[in-house]
């Protein structure tokens, strides 16, 4: 089989295990190596450590893979079909956390397409990822033509950015596909509507002020500046996104990730309630699971604290004021602190 006839096959295969697009890219990543070093210097990664710890093995995807010399791109879309709650005493969770977690989905189907390669051409060197290793994603999609890099940092396309990116890193010299071409102009709705500010600039993120990195990475107490800022928002945020002109064309995603518990409208008493044994159970396979019982509690009392005062939420922040957990205390009393406050302000002026 030749070079672009083993291409227009894994392509097919792809299309029919359910990924929106399959692109190829050589496993290269130039000068994008040294926007990380520099990215990482400033401290932008705040508690991630194994950013800066595993730097290099993004930076040479030939040490992570021994034989490496192609990336295989691949996206799912994701996009529920449910609208996510509005009112300000129901729960925010970023999309792609509503239902089955996508590490396993993506990489699980990733394996199904190398099986496929393999039975066309035989084995081959190979390792799958699915956001599981570090593998710079959105320059290789780039590269692989799936889309462009958006002024907020994540991969964007003219069917828009609510996608998983999946990768096979492999030996086989496969011809590239064409870059993809930037389409964002002088639109910067990103930049604007970011609660935090967190995109400092175009294509630059401070993760430390991002809501998805407070409610998800941080495993501390979250800065009382932020608090406010988070809103309802108790696992990561979608702003970003959802202010993008072309998520207009976005396709509805893959039924694998619908939303599962009713996690697209909850209301915050109803998760703050759950005990860790409830957690465990309700989130099994879900992403969220991975941050803990203790760092979800940490972060519905927050958004309890921004909520409109009622009984309803002061009793459930009442039910945890005494959490053996300092963190969990801590936060709870901020809560109630700011729904004392909020509650005893001056109504305004007409």
């Amino acid at each position: 089989m030749d070079n672009a006839a083993l291409k227009e096959a894994i392509r097919r295969a792809g299309r029919e295990l359910g990924f929106a697009a399959v692109g190829v890219a050589r496993a290269e990543v130039g000068a994008a190596a040294g926007e990380l070093r520099a990215w990482l210097a400033a401290g932008c990664h705040g508690e991630m450590d194994y950013m800066a710890r595993h730097a290099e093995l993004r930076a040479n995807p030939q040490q992570l893979h021994p034989g490496t010399v192609t990336v295989i791109s691949v996206a799912v879309d994701y996009l529920p079909s449910a609208k996510m709650a509005d009112a300000r005493e129901q729960a925010a969770i970023s999309r792609y956390a509503l239902g089955r977690d996508y590490h396993k989905v993506v990489r699980g189907r990733l394996q199904k397409l190398a099986d496929a390669v393999a039975a066309l051409i035989g084995p081959f060197g190979y390792r799958v990822f699915s956001d599981s290793a570090p593998v710079m994603e959105v320059h290789f999609a780039q590269q692989a033509g799936l889309g462009w890099r958006g002024k907020h940092t994540l991969l964007l396309s003219q069917q828009g950015s609510w996608r998983f990116l999946g990768e096979i890193y492999c030996d086989l010299a496969l011809l590239p596909d064409s870059p993809g071409e930037a389409h964002c102009g002088t639109c910067t709705a990103c930049l604007d509507v970011c609660p935090t500010q967190a995109i400092t600039a175009p294509y630059q993120v401070d993760a430390r002020r991002c809501i998805s990195y407070l409610t998800i990475e941080l495993h501390g107490a979250i800065p009382e500046e932020f608090r406010p800022l988070i809103g309802n928002r108790i696992y990561g945020c979608d702003d970003c996104q959802t202010c993008c002109p072309w998520n207009r064309f976005a396709q509805l995603g893959d039924a694998e990730f619908s939303p599962r518990h009713g996690l697209d409208s909850a209301r915050l008493s109803e998760l703050f309630a759950w005990t860790e044994a409830e957690f465990s159970e309700r989130l099994a396979g879900n992403p969220i699971r991975r941050i803990g019982h203790e760092r979800w509690l940490r972060n519905i009392a927050v958004a309890l604290g921004n909520a409109p005062n009622s009984p309803e939420i002061q009793a459930a922040l009442g039910s945890r004021a005494n959490h053996p957990s300092p963190l969990v205390r801590e936060h709870v009393t901020w809560a109630l602190a700011r729904l004392a406050a909020t509650n005893s302000a001056p109504a305004p002026r007409a």
